[in-house]
């Protein structure tokens, strides 16, 4: 995969010249073997539009319609709890395309290959007030008479003017359909055409979903990587399972717990660490009797520690999160306060990060905030505008044996009054709940053992994700040495302490 694009860079990776929205329209209605529905809802039919615009429509829409009352949309659907979000865009999917083979098939199902492209949206309202943001499908099938496909997005539309996010909506529109029948063999091809004619000032993607026989191979963590990658998105999310997550339905409303690692490979410090770090704020009285959404953090930076993403690792660390119930956070938020902003973006309840004492001390130091004009204090206003509250896991010095706390760490100079400060206002919490056994492991020790084949490794992450190792040869184990059945995989270098 490609380095990290930067936001208000070019997305393209190949020398062809882009086509114009009007182009892509003009060829789709062209191809005579593409015929389908448009439904929208909420922003107008704007990607419909383009269609009729350009001429040869005809060729290309069996139906277009935009059921904006919600009576109607539910007498049509079915009713459902929000009307922007992946449920009703699913159902408008299954209905459509439904309609279509019923209709259609005996006529023209042996020539063509049927699509429906559905939204749901939320444009600007006139005051301005709502969150600016829609859902955005394809159902198609790829040949005549072949198995369905699918493919949904996610957009927040960054435009400050309601006819501006139309227009962006309906080029993305079209952008998508285009990547979905001249592109589908190469989805990382489609992720970059999204925006063509567009910029991340103007349209963000932060969540994607291929499925369906055509998509067979792709792994939709991948894909969310590589949103992350392109700048379509700073963030993006996935279940233990692997199933790709909408940051604004998931956290919506919800507490969150954010642990930042390598996770290279998940160990017992990381999960003791946020398990005492979830038992001190599921208790915190704003807090208490509230489901609290728990995310392991991995930034783009660990990720390119290297030089550049080694897909293999990355997936390993995902798989050994998902085998001990973790959903995984991808971000390319490297800054604290970045992170924070981000999550605020979702929901008002409050926030939480855990962090090891060297994470802390890190914090704590004024080269990260050389780029703001208000340096460490800006950084920290930000960080700590919204109920945000930090525990640090204690860390014990492997020469001298000292327990290292918020009690005797020393944060040099100026900012100690601000450390202390913060202490006192609870808003950084000692973690004093933890299990003492596990203080001595560290990332890249366990690392280190496995590639020299010490089985002590096994004891210092938990049994499933031991057993993920030695079945599926992750991290640079060598089953060859050992046993028949278990190998590994060699992996980037870990940190010495959970950050």
């Amino acid at each position: 995969m490609p380095s990290v694009t930067n936001r208000n860079e070019s997305l393209a990776t190949d020398e062809s010249p882009k086509l114009s929205t009007n182009q892509k329209a003009l060829k789709i209605n062209l191809d005579p073997l593409r015929y389908g529905t448009f439904a929208e809802i909420g922003a107008g039919q704007e990607v419909a539009r383009w269609f009729f615009k350009v001429g040869g429509a005809a060729g290309t829409i069996s139906k277009s319609m935009s059921a904006y009352d919600m009576a109607v949309s539910d007498a049509i659907y079915g009713r459902c709890k929000r009307y922007v979000s992946r449920e009703r865009l699913q159902s408008m999917l299954d209905h459509e395309h439904r309609l279509n083979i019923e209709r259609l098939r005996a006529s023209r199902g042996g020539s063509t290959a049927f699509f429906v492209f559905a939204d749901t949206v939320a444009a600007r309202n006139y005051s301005g007030t709502n969150e600016c943001h829609g859902w955005l499908g394809v159902k198609f099938q790829t040949h005549p008479l072949d198995g369905d496909n699918q493919i949904l997005i996610h957009v927040r539309m960054l435009d400050h003017e309601n006819s501006l996010q139309q227009e962006a909506l309906g080029i993305v529109g079209v952008n998508l359909l285009y990547s979905t029948f001249f592109l589908h063999h190469k989805p990382h091809l489609m992720l970059e055409s999204l925006l063509d004619n567009l910029s991340t000032q103007r349209i963000e993607i932060d969540m994607v979903e291929f499925s369906g026989i055509e998509f067979r191979h792709v792994d939709n963590r991948v894909m969310s990587l590589k949103l992350v990658q392109l700048g379509l998105s700073g963030a993006a999310i996935f279940g233990p399972a692997g199933e790709v997550l909408q940051p604004s339905e998931f956290l919506r409303k919800h507490p969150i717990l954010v642990e930042r690692g390598s996770f290279r490979p998940v160990t017992k410090v990381n999960m003791d660490m946020v398990r005492c770090a979830h038992q001190r704020f599921a208790a915190e009285p704003e807090v208490k009797g509230k489901e609290v959404v728990q995310l392991m953090e991995i930034t783009m930076r660990n990720l390119l520690a290297a030089g550049e993403i080694d897909l293999s690792d990355f997936l390993a660390r995902a798989d050994a999160l998902g085998a001990v119930g973790q959903t995984v956070l991808i971000s390319d938020y490297f800054e604290y306060y970045r992170l924070a902003a981000y999550l605020t973006r979702y929901t008002e309840e409050p926030i939480a990060v855990t962090m090891g004492v060297s994470s802390l001390l890190d914090l704590f130091n004024e080269r990260y905030y050389t780029g703001l004009e208000g340096g460490i204090l800006e950084a920290f206003g930000k960080l700590f505008t919204k109920d945000l509250r930090l525990y640090v896991y204690p860390l014990r010095d492997r020469t001298t044996g000292v327990l290292q706390t918020l009690e005797n760490i020393e944060i040099p100079g100026a900012q100690h009054n601000l450390f202390r400060h913060l202490v006192e206002r609870s808003r950084i919490n000692q973690i004093d709940n933890f299990d003492p056994n596990v203080l001595h492991i560290f990332s890249r020790d366990v690392l280190k053992r496995i590639s020299e084949n010490d089985a002590s490794w096994e004891d210092m992450v938990p049994l499933e994700v031991a057993e993920m190792v030695k079945q599926r040869q992750l991290f640079g184990y060598r089953a060859s040495d050992i046993q028949e059945d278990s190998s590994f995989v060699p992996a980037a270098q870990g940190n010495m302490n959970p950050v």
